[in-house]
């Protein structure tokens, strides 16, 4: 399975102009799935009244370009829905199917908490054959939400992960790889936000051995998913066999 992710320059509560440049740099491309960063039509931006969706907007051109393109797109957006505001991840498929998940883990030190409402709970998503956990962001410093409970074959984190804490966003991206003997494709944005917040590019795919398989062309990044050498890798370390069992509130 092929993944193409975009390291957007995303402008600033501009989603007309996002999703056109989405088109245009997506445009000679092909993949099984698409990923969009965190809030891609918008920017990660706290004036929720201003910029959620309430008409689907975001989800209407995911449906649009996943139709166009033949493959699923999944990025996150603010939506609002009955009075209250989530950053919502979609997963889009050709033929309109769409799951999605609400970020559980706000970022409380930029206020998310304050105007957006938690998830509660935990997505997976089958496509092609493969089994994806759904997470947005800040969920990835916490590893009890992500534990693989033999559930999935990888994870999507999609993000807007500023350059100051990048190192986190790496170190921590090969870590859930490897507790959870799991693809994980973590997906940030590139450039500087309406906050002034910078943001280099540090998009990476990850095995189940914290080994990178992604490359990258400009601003795109691309892994191959291959499902057999992961089942035959967790055959021989069956490591998640001595997992810890427990249970956690939502």
């Amino acid at each position: 399975m092929k993944i193409t992710g975009l390291n957007l320059d995303i402008i600033w509560k501009n989603k007309t102009e996002n999703f056109q440049q989405i088109e245009k740099q997506l445009e000679n491309q092909d993949a099984d799935i698409f990923l969009l960063p965190e809030m891609f039509s918008t920017g990660f931006c706290m004036d929720a009244s201003e910029i959620s969706d309430r008409n689907q907007e975001s989800l209407e051109f995911l449906k649009k370009i996943s139709k166009d393109k033949n493959a699923a797109f999944c990025g996150s957006a603010p939506v609002e829905q009955d009075g209250k505001f989530y950053n919502r991840m979609y997963f889009v498929q050709p033929d309109g199917e769409t799951d999605y998940y609400n970020k559980r883990h706000l970022f409380s030190f930029s206020g998310e908490d304050k105007v957006y409402t938690p998830g509660k709970e935990r997505v997976i998503v089958s496509y092609k054959g493969v089994r994806f956990l759904l997470q947005v962001c800040y969920d990835l410093r916490f590893p009890v939400f992500a534990r693989n409970n033999d559930d999935y074959d990888a994870i999507l984190y999609v993000a807007n992960w500023p350059q100051k804490r990048v190192g986190a966003w790496e170190y921590l991206l090969k870590a859930r790889a490897i507790e959870n003997l799991s693809f994980v494709f973590g997906l940030n944005r590139i450039g500087t936000d309406g906050n002034d917040l910078f943001y280099q590019e540090s998009s990476h795919c990850f095995f189940a051995d914290g080994t990178e398989i992604s490359q990258k062309n400009g601003n795109l990044i691309t892994a191959e998913l291959n499902l057999n050498e992961l089942k035959d890798f967790r055959n021989h370390f069956q490591f998640l066999n001595d997992r810890d069992h427990f249970s956690i509130e939502l």
